[in-house]
């Protein structure tokens, strides 16, 4: 008698064939459901991948050749003129950097874009409220970056032609006082803050340090201009998490001895102001400040010259990299960012203000030691 597996069945005798057959029947209950686990496992995880993501993505952006021009409708013009003063040839690039944002609330990426940007040197994932505070419309928030960057081409002249020796008013103007606060009754909306405490103040940063300096336990001694007239107030600063604040706003107002047209569209916010202020220089003193080399950088920067942080610093180093440049300028406040996220065969020079970038270019430009110059640590 034939024995046969519980999945075959006994061939007919007059089938001629020498082996059984190996139909197979019903699979096993529990295999069948594995199988259908798997396939809505996968349904599910396509479906969610597609979904929108609490993130944006934030990557290189356009790279800009202060030196150079860019497209202005259907013409190229120059990022930089300065039609009534002589200026000078200039050689290579000063290359300002930005950052692309992929995303925005309501329309965010997907999971699919976010794991790929995770994997991506190049590329960072920030959570959507960091680049879109709650409550402010994208039209605002646009509108905002449009201000801040005309507001830092205004510092860039003033800091470029300080630079150079212009003298030339440099107005601290109260822009707004917040009701209740410290300088509630004291100062008023279009007085000039000319010092405090006797040390002179030529821009916002400076006001905002001497006000520091001074601290929350002592009214500070002011000395405004209003109406024309000099005039002394007391205003004690309270404390706004560690630190020690007015209650005003301020804007900087300038009367600029030459003219300078600065030309830019579609992009915002203040970080393009020190290499907007290193190419004025450039342009307005004899000889090739870069030798003609290929310098990229980034920084706010105040009348002063005081050059700031700014954001999204890691992709505007890769952005320098596939621009060509080989020496990249940061403001020191970012070097923690910098670190471990540089370019190979990009040099990261940490910078405070305009005229240690200059020396750093004109340095470069000379093909001289830079060996004196800090770095951004790479490791």
């Amino acid at each position: 008698m034939a024995l046969f597996d519980d999945d075959r069945s006994p061939l007919p005798e007059s089938s001629g064939l020498d082996e059984p057959s190996h139909r197979r029947g019903p699979r096993p209950v529990r295999e069948r459901i594995g199988w259908w686990a798997a396939i809505v496992a996968t349904v599910i995880g396509i479906v969610f991948a597609l979904f929108p993501t609490p993130y944006v993505i934030e990557r290189p952006g356009p790279v800009y050749d202060t030196l150079g021009t860019a497209e202005h409708g259907d013409e190229e013009i120059p990022l930089i003129e300065i039609p009534d003063e002589r200026t000078y040839p200039t050689e290579g690039e000063l290359n300002l950097l930005t950052v692309s944002v992929v995303g925005r609330p309501g329309s965010t990426p997907t999971w699919f874009e976010v794991l790929g940007a995770w994997l991506d040197r190049q590329q960072s994932v920030v959570p959507v409220e960091a680049i879109f505070p709650p409550g402010l419309s994208n039209e605002d928030r646009d509108a905002q970056n449009s201000a801040a960057m005309v507001d830092s081409q205004q510092d860039a002249i003033a800091a470029a032609l300080v630079e150079l020796g212009y003298d030339f008013p440099r107005e601290v103007t109260v822009s707004g006082v917040v009701e209740d606060g410290p300088a509630d009754g004291v100062l008023q909306d279009d007085d000039v803050v000319l010092a405090v405490n006797g040390t002179e103040v030529f821009s916002i940063d400076e006001l905002r340090s001497a006000v520091q300096d001074n601290g929350t336990d002592a009214p500070a001694e002011l000395t405004v201009l209003r109406d024309g007239e000099e005039v002394s107030v007391e205003v004690t600063p309270t404390d706004n998490g560690g630190t020690a604040v007015l209650g005003i706003g301020v804007r900087m107002v300038y009367e600029f001895p030459i003219d300078v047209e600065l030309q830019l569209d579609d992009v915002g916010g203040p970080s393009a102001g020190m290499m907007f202020a290193l190419g004025i220089v450039d342009k307005l003193t004899p000889g090739a400040m870069t030798g003609g080399e290929i310098i990229a950088g980034t920084g706010t920067i105040d009348s002063s010259g005081i050059v700031g942080p700014i954001g999204g610093i890691r992709q505007k180093l890769w952005g320098a990299k596939d621009a060509g440049a080989t020496v990249f300028l940061a403001p020191e406040s970012n070097c923690d960012e910098v670190t471990g996220h540089v370019p190979d065969g990009l040099d990261v020079f940490a910078v405070t203000d305009l005229d240690q970038a200059r020396e750093i270019v004109e340095a470069v430009g000379e093909d001289a030691d830079t060996d004196a110059f800090a770095t951004c640590p790479t490791s």
